[in-house]
């Protein structure tokens, strides 16, 4: 694990729901403990891949397919695949899931993440981002 790579369990997830998930899917960054994350952003990615697994959205092997589809799309863009890059792939994946499945779609993602770069301007390094109502301009 890297010195920025933090355990899953200190971000308040279940470790053997993590465990489950990591054997399904082997490419998840891990130690011997479990997935470890470079980001609080990349565990909270993680975590809602697994409460919508949780609420049975998915199967591990769908998720898996549309991660891997995800990593292709992203190398053949030029991505050098060291590894720090996995979560964009995997938050990518997880806007694909959602927007498939019908939970949302494009116009409210695009929504979302236009609002979460406007409030990254105003944060502080270290500080967590914070969606205000200003932000969905």
């Amino acid at each position: 694990m890297d010195s920025g790579s933090q355990p899953l369990r200190s971000f308040g997830r279940n470790d053997e729901a993590a465990k489950r998930a990591a054997e399904q899917i082997p490419s998840i960054p891990r130690d011997p403990e479990g997935p470890v994350f470079r980001e609080p952003w990349e565990a909270q990615a993680f975590a809602m891949a697994l409460a919508l697994y949780d609420r049975g959205l998915f199967t591990w092997p769908e998720w898996a397919a549309i991660l891997a589809e995800e990593i292709k799309r992203a190398q053949a863009a030029g991505d050098p695949d060291t590894g720090e890059t996995y979560y964009r792939h995997w938050l990518n994946a997880l806007e694909r899931v959602v927007a498939a499945k019908g939970l949302t779609n494009a116009q409210t993602l695009a929504r979302y993440r236009n609002a979460c770069d406007h409030a990254a301007e105003r944060k502080t390094h270290g500080a967590p981002i914070e969606l205000k109502p200003g932000d969905f301009r």
